[in-house]
């Protein structure tokens, strides 16, 4: 396995091509490592600056008196080779080149050129074409956003894989608002030298990744890919997005990384011999992830529904027959209790405790669904309008969750008030959606990677 370890906790870092413009892109990642407080040493390069933020400039990397483990490099492409050569002169042997304008933009001279001088220093090159690296736990942080633009994950156990740094920094965006926690993100770019195959591997064994999230536009070594993947999606999962899958999307993809895309069916005739989760959306993908980021691990694919909304149980309902997985059937003896305790509801699967459902009501039936041998997986919609359900139901699920019997999945409907209880519920493991369908798919991914 390669060493990547300096592309997100390198302690000395070179970023050429640090204007002193405030827009321009050396610039703002520059400003990114100082802004983020970064612990370990940042040099910028200007051969016609000495002072850049209050910091001294160098005029190339071989003025740097100190020894750099990696090189972030943002000049225009046609100066790219001269300093990937300094670089190794310098004896630095990570870059990340942020550049375009090499084989996706039909340069593919340059692009040799690049190619060789890595070759020659035997560096670990990602990019060129890339936003770069980003780690939510030691700050390193290559991104050419400004901070105030996009904000930064928190601290958490997915990590993204993207090819495109448009999609990636999107997404990166939508998802820390939303509350994703991640441990990596990763923009490739053109994928010259380290690939989406050495990344999975390394995230593989990385301790704080939990589960590797994936947008691909093509792969350059299938048979590398099917290899290392076939590993790693054993030891945890991998989610995959396949882009360019039309033909039109196929000729966008060749410009835009220049990636030859390939066919729809081979990727996912690929995706299903590795062993890695398949999704049709980006949306998908991170509702995918942060159930398996948060779920325990199910015995079956039995689910049983609760609700205090009869038309949330009937869409749960549908959407879990639709995605292949089974209704759960409890015992004669929990019917019993379950009549006892909660006289007026009807014993079938979804348990509908209705509109006036109270707090002691749902208590009751996560009891009995979680004791019950034929209950695999509960799904429990909460509709938290409802005046008799009150605040304490949070505590309530988070115990119930807290006893590690069986995944426990929450749909949250509602507005601000929900808001506030479902990012409580999120922040102790419990994985909320806002429909029973998008749940109900990402129950079926959880079910699909573990039954695999």
């Amino acid at each position: 396995m390669r060493n990547l370890d300096a592309f997100f906790s390198a302690q000395s870092i070179a970023i050429i091509g640090v204007s002193r413009d405030t827009m321009k892109v050396g610039h703002i990642i520059f400003r990114n490592f100082i802004d983020a407080e970064y612990s370990g040493k940042v040099f910028p390069v200007n051969p016609n600056a000495t002072l850049i933020l209050n910091k001294k400039a160098y005029h190339s990397v071989l003025q740097i008196p100190e020894k750099i483990d990696l090189a972030i490099v943002a000049v225009p492409a046609e100066f790219v080779p001269i300093v990937v050569d300094e670089c190794g002169k310098k004896k630095i042997e990570n870059l990340i080149v942020i550049t375009s304008g090499f084989k996706e933009m039909g340069n593919y001279a340059l692009d040799k050129k690049l190619l060789s001088l890595i070759k020659k220093y035997r560096m670990n090159l990602i990019g060129p074409n890339c936003l770069g690296t980003f780690d939510s736990y030691t700050k390193l942080d290559s991104l050419f956003l400004p901070r105030y633009r996009l904000k930064r994950p928190k601290e958490g156990g997915l990590s993204f894989v993207c090819q495109s740094g448009a999609v990636g920094s999107s997404i990166l965006d939508m998802a820390t608002k939303e509350g994703y926690g991640f441990a990596k993100f990763i923009s490739y770019g053109n994928a010259m030298d380290v690939d989406e195959s050495d990344l999975i591997e390394y995230l593989g064994s990385d301790e704080k990744t939990r589960v590797i999230c994936l947008y691909l536009e093509g792969i350059g070594d299938g048979r590398k890919f099917i290899d290392i993947a076939k590993k790693v999606s054993k030891k945890k999962p991998i989610i995959a997005i396949k882009a360019g899958k039309t033909k039109e999307g196929s000729r966008a993809t060749l410009s835009h990384t220049g990636s030859l895309a390939g066919t729809a069916e081979v990727y996912s005739g690929i995706f299903r011999q590795t062993g890695i989760l398949e999704v049709s959306s980006l949306g998908d993908m991170f509702e995918t992830a942060k159930m398996l980021e948060k779920c325990m691990q199910p015995k079956g694919e039995r689910v049983m529904v609760i609700t205090n909304g009869g038309g949330y149980g009937i869409l749960a309902t549908d959407a879990t027959i639709n995605n292949g997985m089974h209704l759960a059937e409890i015992s004669k003896e929990s019917k019993k209790v379950m009549k006892k305790l909660l006289p007026a509801i009807a014993l079938e699967n979804p348990i509908d405790l209705l509109g006036d459902a109270t707090t002691e009501g749902y208590k009751h039936a996560l009891s009995i669904a979680i004791n019950d041998k034929g209950v695999d997986i509960i799904l429990l919609v909460v509709l938290y309008q409802t005046p008799l359900v009150t605040t304490d139901i949070v505590d309530i699920i988070i115990e119930a969750n807290d006893m590690k019997k069986k995944p426990i999945i929450v749909v949250s409907a509602g507005g601000e008030f929900t808001d506030v209880l479902k990012s409580t519920l999120e922040a102790n493991n419990i994985p909320n959606y806002t429909f029973p369908e998008n749940a109900v798919r990402a129950i079926r991914h959880l079910v699909g990677y573990y039954k695999k």
